[in-house]
């Protein structure tokens, strides 16, 4: 009898269960998050201890060099990597659940060979040489790659994947072309192709974060249809979502995520592909859970990568797309060869 009346209460129970382990992983990853911050603004090739790094934040002295180096290129490169770590983990998880493709991220949909195209064109033909300059040419070029992607491959996930890796190729020999026939656009592209955090001040984001803003806030209300999604159409069409309208949200929202992240940070490779794998076994195949936790996760691989490369070499650094992309490479191997995540 005891047995029989405890029976109805287990689905409960499971689900308790399943929302507090959902809660302890985001409540961890930003806790994570946090420590990943404040390494990034203390270690470096000038190390600095976190009351040099307050006070440089809270009461700064002028003319102490340790607090120009805090304020003048430790925070933005801190803010500009949380900002391009959120933008590149939403998006990849935006990408991978539209598409239903585990491999996807940004550069799978030509977003990074567009705003590539597009910085050497402004260096070439405009004669654009800041990362602040560079900021518009690479959001317009992700966006125009983007946008031909999903007209061509509407609908069909398989498609958009073939469409994207097409766009990239044709895209990739027209980059090589401009290289070639100017030296400024190869010295400038050499340094913003490999992906970093530096040499970029706090005018960029104030540039930008509308556009992270809007896209954060598509995800988190297109994150339901997700779930759907992943049933397949016929399903989700039955359950009354209109699939057609979900992929174009989805794909504006990934326009707005990766163009930022791209227009932020350069061309971040793997970043888009490993956390949403991560995420997914933290949390499961909820999207609600799986974007809030990317958000999350994101900054803390993308910052992480960038503390490292400041620790790796003695008196010098290594940029954070160099570093993501070797911390991300497992990642996309495993998957490869076939242990994936249930739910993409």
């Amino acid at each position: 009898m005891t047995a029989a009346l405890a029976t109805p209460s287990r689905p409960a129970d499971l689900v308790a269960r399943r929302a507090r382990r959902r809660l302890a992983a985001c409540l961890t990853a930003l806790a994570v998050l946090a420590l990943v911050a404040v390494a990034s603004l203390v270690l470096g090739v000038r190390d600095l201890d976190p009351a040099t790094v307050w006070q440089a934040l809270t009461a700064p002295v002028t003319g102490d060099v340790d607090h120009q180096v805090v304020r003048g290129q430790r925070v933005p490169r801190t803010l500009i990597g949380l900002a391009a770590g959120l933008a590149l983990g939403v998006a990849g998880t935006l990408i991978q659940g539209v598409t239903r493709n585990p491999i996807a991220d940004p550069g799978l949909l030509g977003l990074n060979a567009g705003a590539s195209l597009a910085v050497v064109c402004a260096v070439w033909l405009l004669g654009v040489t800041s990362p602040l300059g560079f900021v518009w040419f690479a959001f317009l070029g992700a966006a125009v790659a983007a946008a031909l992607v999903f007209s061509i491959g509407a609908g069909q996930p398989v498609k958009l994947a073939l469409v994207g890796a097409t766009v990239t190729a044709l895209i990739t020999p027209l980059i090589t072309i401009v290289l070639l026939r100017d030296p400024t656009a190869f010295n400038m592209y050499r340094f913003w192709a490999v992906g970093s955090l530096t040499g970029r001040g706090l005018e960029t984001i104030e540039r930008l974060w509308p556009f992270l803003l809007v896209g954060v806030v598509l995800a988190g209300t297109l994150a339901h249809r997700l779930n759907m999604l992943a049933l397949g159409d016929d399903v989700a069409r039955a359950l009354g979502q209109r699939v057609g309208v979900t992929r174009a949200l989805a794909g504006a929202t990934i326009v707005l995520l990766a163009g930022t992240a791209t227009a932020l940070a350069g061309p971040i490779a793997l970043v888009g592909l490993a956390v949403p794998h991560a995420a997914r076994r933290l949390v499961g195949t909820d999207y609600r859970w799986v974007v809030a936790l990317s958000a999350l996760l994101g900054p803390v691989m993308l910052l992480g990568a960038d503390v490292i490369g400041r620790l790796i070499l003695p008196h010098s650094e290594l940029e954070a797309g160099v570093v993501a992309a070797a911390l991300g490479a497992p990642v996309l191997v495993a998957v490869a060869r076939g242990r994936t995540v249930a739910g993409v």
